[in-house]
């Protein structure tokens, strides 16, 4: 069992930048790919990206050149750096952890966190 927990989100304006942590507990998160999702207001949770196993990254076309993710196996924890952030970007945000290399759609996964609020103001 793994238990994940986003945190960073909040309020920024557009053009600003917020890191997001994935926290985990009960595994060694190094084993998982690792999702990141989100969902807009009255919109389908849609995936952003994610860390394989081997430490690549794939992102969105929406995201490329300003999302960044990436992980550090001693914290057991995974990071999405979001930079020149855009009214669209607003939602909630989700980490997930899978048993295969990196799905890109939810039924891949096999962990969920809570999410964590991201609002960006015009």
């Amino acid at each position: 069992q793994v238990q994940l927990v986003e945190s960073g989100g909040g309020l920024v304006q557009a053009g600003g930048s917020l890191r997001l942590s994935c926290g985990a507990s009960g595994r060694t998160l190094s084993n998982y790919g690792m999702g990141w999702f989100r969902q807009a207001p009255g919109k389908e949770r849609e995936f952003v990206g994610g860390i394989r196993w081997s430490g690549s990254i794939y992102n969105v076309d929406s995201v490329k050149g300003r999302f960044t993710i990436s992980r550090d196996n001693a914290k057991n924890t995974v990071y999405l750096q979001m930079n020149s952030l855009k009214p669209e970007d607003t939602g909630v945000y989700y980490c997930a952890a899978s048993r295969l290399s990196l799905p890109f759609r939810e039924s891949g996964y096999d962990y969920w966190g809570q999410g964590t609020q991201v609002t960006v103001s015009s």
